[in-house]
C-alpha cells in the first residue's frame, strides 16, 4: 500500500498527540501529503423567539473555530517537518464528521488515537475509533494511548 493522502484526526488530547506523530511518520515515508482534522462537537443550541440562532452559541462556535485552528497549527509546527498539510475544521459530531471529511478531501488512510477506555464508559458512549474503523471508505489506523 502506498498512500498519498493521509487524514490525522486530532483534538487536545495525549492520544491525538501520539496519532499526529504516527501519521505524521508515515506521511514522511510514503511522501504523502496530510490533513489535520479537528471536529467541534456542536453544543446545543438556544433558539431565540425569531427562530435565529443565540448570540452566545455564535460567540462560541468563533472561539471553538479560532481554537481548532491553533490546535492544528501548532500540532503540524510539532511534527509536520514540513510537509504539504490542509488544516480542517468540522462542526460535527466526531464519527460523522471524520468521515464526511475524509471522503471529501479523498483521504486514502485515516489516522486516529484512542482514549483506550473501558468498561462501563466505553460500553455505553462506545469509541469514535472503533465506528471510524467499522464506516470509513479507506483504512484506518487506530493508535493507542501507551506508553
Amino acid at each position: 500500500m502506498n498512500f498519498k493522502k493521509i487524514l490525522i484526526a486530532v483534538d487536545n488530547s495525549t492520544c491525538s498527540e501520539k496519532a499526529a506523530k504516527a501519521g505524521y511518520e508515515m506521511a514522511t515515508k510514503f511522501g504523502a501529503e496530510v490533513a489535520l482534522l479537528n471536529i467541534i462537537e456542536p453544543a446545543p443550541a438556544t433558539v431565540n423567539s425569531d427562530f435565529t440562532l443565540a448570540p452566545v452559541f455564535m460567540e462560541m462556535y468563533d472561539n471553538s473555530e479560532e481554537n481548532s485552528h491553533t490546535l492544528l497549527k501548532e500540532i503540524s509546527n510539532k511534527h509536520g517537518n514540513s510537509i504539504p498539510t490542509t488544516y480542517l475544521t468540522s462542526l460535527d459530531t466526531a464519527t460523522h464528521g471524520i468521515i464526511q471529511q475524509a471522503e471529501e478531501w479523498g483521504a486514502e488512510l485515516i489516522v486516529i488515537g484512542t482514549h483506550g477506555r473501558s468498561g462501563l464508559y466505553h460500553f455505553l458512549m462506545g469509541s469514535v475509533a472503533e465506528h471510524v474503523a467499522r464506516k470509513a471508505a479507506c483504512p484506518v489506523l487506530i493508535v493507542p494511548n501507551k506508553d
